[in-house]
């Protein structure tokens, strides 16, 4: 009998591996997701990927504010769902919720356990430069990614990975390997590893903050920076009182003052080798080459970029 899944997943990250559950032979009873939330000015209402593919394939949706209440207790307790699957739902599991699921909840998490637990783990491995990733699928346990590891795939990184790419890389690779670990769970193969608590690390939530870039940097750093917080918030620095967010950027071989402008193609001397920006977007404006802008924006050579 097909196993009865509840699946919770809020971004474009967990829709492959929803994906992947519609297409197999298990019955998903419930999808949740976060609440739809205000744009800017409050001016349209988006809803989560998860919440609009459920809504295209006809899934029963769920979307509270709330999740530790009586009534979502009780929808979930009467489901009785074989396993709940959770994928960057972005809301803690409550407690007396992990004994509502004959297996328990798994957690298809985008790092290599128990390395970069928390919130941002893609963001974080790539501003860290970090030359190896990967996912891990666990039992979801009371502490925050503390779970034992049911499986791991690792995979290797490059100076070129955006957070979007290696989002895309690692949903796909998750999903993949979700319906394998689920298929070892129906056959009583599957084993627990515990994690080395001891060698934990935190991936917090990324601040808007943290995006300025910081010129006594390393270049290669910088570029950790640029690429990781690549869809969002997008790394930035200031000039002339106004600020810029770059997108793509490649290190040069030059040196300089850092801080610098070092040629009259925005390269930027960082503490260690220059970062020259390939795409930027001044404030309020569209993204775009650094050759389409410097033909309307010229900075020229020696200027100071805060």
């Amino acid at each position: 009998m097909p196993k009865r899944i509840i699946f919770m997943g809020t971004p474009e990250f967990s829709v492959a591996t929803l994906e992947s559950l519609v297409k197999s032979k298990y019955d998903i009873v419930a999808v949740y997701s976060q609440p739809p939330k205000k744009a800017y000015r409050g001016k349209k209402v988006n809803s989560s990927a998860v919440e609009n593919f459920a809504r295209k394939n006809s899934l029963i949706l769920r979307t509270p504010e709330i999740l530790d209440s009586d009534e979502e207790y009780n929808f979930v307790k009467n489901l009785n769902p074989d396993i709940v699957i959770v994928v960057a739902y972005g809301k803690i599991i409550p407690k007396r919720f992990l004994n509502l699921s004959k297996y328990g909840f798994i957690n298809v998490h985008a790092s290599l356990l128990p390395k970069w637990r928390g919130a941002a783990p893609i963001q974080r491995s790539i501003m860290n430069l970090d030359t190896t990733t990967g996912i891990s699928i666990m039992k979801i346990r009371e502490e925050l990614d503390s779970g034992p590891i049911m499986h791991q795939s690792k995979i290797h990184m490059n100076n070129n990975m955006d957070t979007k790419t290696l989002s895309e890389i690692l949903s796909k690779l998750g999903a993949k390997n979700l319906i394998l670990v689920i298929e070892k769970i129906e056959n009583k193969e599957i084993e627990f590893k515990e994690q080395d608590h001891s060698k934990a690390t935190y991936a917090k939530k990324i601040s808007k903050e943290e995006g300025k870039i910081q010129w006594n940097d390393s270049a290669k750093k910088i570029l950790g920076k640029i690429n990781g917080l690549n869809p969002n918030p997008g790394a930035w620095f200031e000039y002339k009182n106004e600020r810029y967010k770059v997108w793509k950027a490649k290190i040069v071989k030059s040196k300089g003052i850092a801080g610098f402008t070092i040629d009259n193609q925005l390269t930027i001397a960082c503490k260690e080798n220059s970062l020259q920006i390939l795409e930027i977007q001044k404030e309020g404006k569209s993204k775009m080459s650094t050759e389409k802008f410097i033909l309307g924006n010229p900075i020229k050579v020696g200027e100071n970029i805060v």
